[in-house]
């Protein structure tokens, strides 16, 4: 009895085997730790406002943002017309509503196709080497040599009058009112030129990270295993280069968004009667001293905008790369 006793205590008294963790997926970690950035948050929470008013708020706005009332022109802000009215009696709230989605758009659509371009051109650089490395390299240091504004100004002062001209001609030809629309120059035009200078830094970023990933095991087994170069790069290099690359877009956006303002204020831009913060902007600083909520307004909400995506770029850079940003 005593024998028996003694083996139950012994049984009793040994430790309960852990519990299995389940593992934790990088994607969840980074989320973990961007949830305890405040920061980034409160960036991604502002982002995400703005990306719902570039959606939705034109049809929530009290006005029409080309609605003109001469009566009320160049009112301070009331309840009435929040941020105030302009010169030609415009709502600025509306038209500032409406600038959110033009800056988006283009901030998407640029940062979308310099993605592509730099992570392809990238990533063919660091995974064949030369003289493709060589080639793409010498393309990315002459576009970053050149300046943005004067390569933006050099392609719309070249390209705009054709473009116009050959739209014109197509309007003769058909009647089609489609071809009188001249605000597709603009934004393709805005398109092209932001592209072209937005493209380098992505494919520099890829390729570092396609250089430090093509000499890993798993890429050495891929080749062994007859894959194709196709196959590697699609399935193991450029998914593993993630990281740094959802980085850098989610700053190229932010950087986008003020370099359309900034060409919109200079007027090689989205040029009106098309709302850009850029272009209200340039409007408002000619009478800011007498009317400042003309300028006031969109400034205010660019500066947010900038700063929500500064914020967020800083909060995923930690969470993604935590040991750099100790």
């Amino acid at each position: 009895m005593r024998r028996g006793a003694a083996d139950v205590s012994a049984v009793q008294a040994q430790p309960a085997p852990l519990a299995e963790e389940a593992p934790v997926s990088l994607w969840r970690d980074a989320w973990y730790r961007l949830k305890r950035n405040r920061l980034a948050i409160f960036g991604l929470c502002v982002i995400a406002l703005l990306a719902f008013v570039a959606l939705f708020g034109p049809y929530l706005t009290p006005y029409d943002f080309l609605g003109q009332d001469l009566e009320a022109r160049n009112q301070a802000p009331s309840l009435a017309h929040l941020f105030g009215t302009d010169d030609l009696g415009r709502d600025v709230f509306s038209r500032v509503v409406y600038g959110t989605r033009t800056a988006f758009l283009v901030a998407v659509v640029v940062t979308a196709i310099a993605l592509v371009l730099g992570t392809v051109l990238g990533a063919v650089a660091g995974f064949f080497g030369n003289p493709f490395d060589r080639v793409i390299m010498w393309l990315t240091d002459v576009t970053m040599s050149v300046p943005n504004l004067l390569l933006v100004v050099v392609i719309n002062a070249s390209l705009k009058t054709p473009i116009a001209q050959w739209m014109e001609a197509r309007y003769l030809e058909t009647l089609n009112p489609f071809y009188r629309e001249t605000v597709w120059i603009d934004f393709l035009l805005v398109f092209g030129s932001m592209a072209l200078i937005s493209w380098p830094p992505y494919a520099r970023l890829v390729r570092a990270q396609v250089l430090s990933i093509r000499s890993r095991p798993y890429i050495t087994a891929a080749q062994a295993l007859g894959l194709s170069n196709r196959i590697i790069l699609m399935r193991y290099v450029i998914p593993n280069a993630l990281g740094p690359l959802i980085v850098a877009v989610s700053a190229g956006l932010g950087t986008a968004m003020v370099l359309e303002s900034a060409f919109s204020f200079l007027g090689v831009g989205v040029n009106p009667p098309t709302p850009s913060w850029g272009n209200m902007i340039s409007d408002g600083l000619r009478v800011w001293q007498h009317y400042p909520h003309l300028l006031a307004a969109p400034a205010a909400v660019l500066g947010l905008a900038s700063v929500a995506f500064s914020f967020l770029g800083d909060g995923l850079n930690d969470a993604l790369n935590p040991r750099g940003s100790k």
